[in-house]
């Protein structure tokens, strides 16, 4: 039985229009002799009466004091009418299918609500719908605990589910949908002139869905690289093939000869810098340890044997600040920051990346306030307001515009 995983985002199936290229998609696979696992997203985005943000507004999250297990079980309910939706238009279209929520289709995780970890995926469930059906829709974002409560994996955890599915049942492939026709040079809507990738690694698209691109959850990508399962992700309303994400040789084309494959950001974020004069290694304990217990995600950290420097969202900023003024700190913030990436495993020991990013921004006359790297990124923190010329100075130096231009 040859299988083929294919997910499809809320906007996919958002309106009897779109699901109709959904299903020109499934028809073209099944002509390929595929047996498919279709995983969908909750319908549409808010204020569209099931999408997931719109189900919060019932209870008024996150207004009112509501528990986790309870929005789970609100929650869940978008990608389930998405799934029998999709399936009862399928079968309209002659086509035999069925639909699943995540607990049918095997999905046990922790008691994480809203947060859930994927424990285990058992498919048996779905490998005996497919001797029936040509097609079983998968309610993506969803499972449930050893105990029998529902629960969601958080946020991209229809990308998630599609991965999984597509570990647990071997199969050839795992196609995500979506708005774009594939992984983008740049985000298109802040350079014009950014183009889509035919081929990306693994570790590059984790790269840049971890530093602002948001074509695919980065989860969902490491889960597919543990299986080596080639991932293509394309358009919903093109034919065309998208990016292909596999291991860094394709078809004798090794991408590391690209120095940089993309360049991604992250806006809205607050700098806070913490200086200290005496026992500055108690400090650091002190300030990191604050912030996890306050439940606040740190960033771009830069560790010195004076202090600190590490970034938060911007709607964390004044939490932040007040706690660590709370400890006897004083903080220094610099607010409305952007985190700008360069990405691509062709930088790994080739020197002059650094200052070729450097050189680029100085000639754009952008600020850089921060700055760190690994062996496949370099970052580089910026004033907002120069957010969209540090990513055209970086897209254009780099020359990724031109197809197969090696920069």
């Amino acid at each position: 039985m040859n299988i083929l995983v294919q997910k499809f985002g809320g906007t996919s199936v958002q309106s009897e229009e779109n699901r109709e290229h959904v299903i020109k998609h499934i028809k073209d696979a099944l002509v390929q002799d595929y047996k498919l696992v279709v995983v969908v997203s909750a319908l549409g985005r808010k204020p569209d009466p099931y999408a997931t943000d719109t189900l919060l507004g019932l209870v008024d999250f996150p207004a009112n004091k509501n528990s986790s297990r309870e929005l789970d079980m609100l929650m869940s309910c978008g990608e389930i009418i998405s799934s029998v939706v999709l399936s009862n238009e399928l079968q309209k279209h002659h086509i035999t299918a069925t639909a699943l929520t995540g607990a049918h289709a095997g999905f046990v995780t922790s008691d994480d609500f809203t947060q859930a970890k994927i424990k285990e995926v058992q498919p048996e469930r779905i490998l005996q719908e497919l001797k029936t059906y040509d097609v079983v829709v998968v309610a993506g974002f969803q499972g449930i605990t050893p105990s029998g409560d529902i629960t969601t994996i958080g946020r991209g955890g229809s990308d998630t589910t599609a991965a999984a599915l597509g570990v647990a049942l071997n199969a050839e492939r795992i196609e995500i949908f979506t708005d774009v026709n594939g992984i983008m040079t740049a985000d298109p809507r802040v350079v014009e002139k950014a183009r889509p990738l035919d081929v990306v690694t693994y570790s590059e698209i984790c790269n840049l869905a971890y530093q602002g691109a948001k074509v695919i959850h980065p989860r969902a990508v490491e889960i597919a690289m543990q299986a080596k399962i080639p991932m293509r992700v394309r358009s919903t309303y093109s034919q065309q093939g998208g990016t292909l994400v596999t291991s860094s040789r394709v078809e004798g084309m090794d991408v590391a000869d690209r120095l940089i494959t993309g360049i991604a950001h992250i806006a809205n974020i607050t700098q806070i810098r913490v200086q200290t004069k005496e026992e500055a290694y108690r400090m650091q304990s002190d300030v990191f340890k604050a912030m996890a217990e306050a439940g606040i995600s740190v960033d771009f950290i830069t560790i010195s044997p004076t202090g600190v420097i590490y970034t938060v969202p911007n709607a964390f900023a004044d939490k932040a600040v007040h706690i660590l003024e709370t400890l006897g700190f004083h903080p220094e913030i610099t607010g409305n920051c952007a985190k700008v990436s360069a990405v691509g495993a062709g930088m790994t020991g080739v020197p002059g990346v650094a200052a070729k990013i450097v050189q680029a921004l100085t000639d754009a006359d952008v600020q850089i306030l921060q700055s760190a790297d690994s062996h496949t990124t370099i970052w580089v923190l910026v004033h907002d307001r120069d957010l969209k010329t540090a990513v055209n100075a970086l897209h254009d130096v780099f020359e990724l515009s031109d197809a197969g231009s090696p920069a």
